[in-house]
């Protein structure tokens, strides 16, 4: 989380660099003095579409995953599309796996002028039925939702290629929780206040996020929101006694998920006994 100036733009390919930057330190390969290279996969949603960006993670050898907006104008876009034969298009997974119904990607790499972008980049569409409400857009076809990224993976199925992609919708599950954790307001004046803030933030959201991953597989409390996580277990009654070298922790036993509560701390307890 990083906090940016009133008057700064959005959406700047500098943003993006210091973001990744950031996440790719925290990776032991890189803090070992090692290039992370294509074993370390970048993914953005389509405002990182650009050729600053994708150039720059194409020079670190990084693999990636963008979004991407069709070149062109829209009534070239459809054309193009129109002329896509319908054994091209291939049926889409869901988030699970599962063949989702009305929905198909496609390889669409040779069909636009590509020109000007990095070697070796593949761009895959997807075209669906929207949802009930949902406006399509000018550039939309025949009634179907299209979207499109590329990516610089050369090898794998079309449909898991986008499945990996779809997935990076989670990095928004992550941003809702950890408004839900302080991150919706700056409640403080100045600006280094703030990043302090932001960082107490992150700290809360990725205690929270590996509790849940190490602490509570298997119950469905490893996607419980930060709400029902504060109403079921982090508010729970408890008292810590000192006694006999020993220190005791006390739990209200009438709690409903006391022994949830008891399963995570015993196993958190676990992975960290030394071997």
């Amino acid at each position: 989380m990083l906090l940016r100036a009133g008057n700064a733009g959005s959406n700047t390919v500098v943003d993006y660099q210091a973001v990744i930057r950031a996440a790719l330190a925290q990776l032991p390969a890189v803090r070992a003095g090692r290039r992370p290279g294509k074993n370390v996969l970048i993914r953005v949603d389509g405002a990182g579409g650009t050729h600053r960006l994708l150039d720059w993670l194409t020079r670190r050898r990084l693999a990636y995953s963008v979004g991407f907006a069709l070149p062109g104008d829209p009534e070239a876009i459809q054309k193009t599309l129109a002329t896509v034969p319908a054994d091209a298009w291939t049926p889409a997974y869901d988030a699970d796996g599962q063949v989702r119904p009305r929905a198909w990607v496609a390889e669409l790499t040779d069909a636009f002028d590509l020109t000007g972008w990095p070697p070796g980049m593949r761009l895959i569409v997807r075209k669906e039925r929207p949802h009930p409400g949902a406006q399509l857009r000018i550039t939309d076809l025949d009634g179907h939702r299209i979207t499109a990224f590329v990516t610089n993976t050369a090898r794998g199925q079309l449909v898991d290629l986008e499945l990996r992609h779809h997935r990076r919708a989670r990095a928004e599950d992550r941003i809702r929780c950890a408004k839900d954790t302080g991150l919706a307001n700056l409640p403080l004046h100045d600006f280094t206040q703030n990043q302090i803030w932001c960082a107490i933030v992150a700290l809360a959201a990725d205690l929270v996020a590996w509790m849940q991953t190490l602490a509570l597989t298997g119950h469905e409390a490893r996607r419980w929101e930060p709400k029902r996580l504060r109403l079921r277990l982090l508010s729970i009654a408890g008292r810590l006694a000192v006694t006999g070298r020993r220190r005791l922790l006390h739990l209200a036993a009438t709690a409903p998920f006391t022994g949830l509560l008891l399963h995570a701390l015993h196993r958190l307890d676990q992975l960290a006994a030394p071997g």
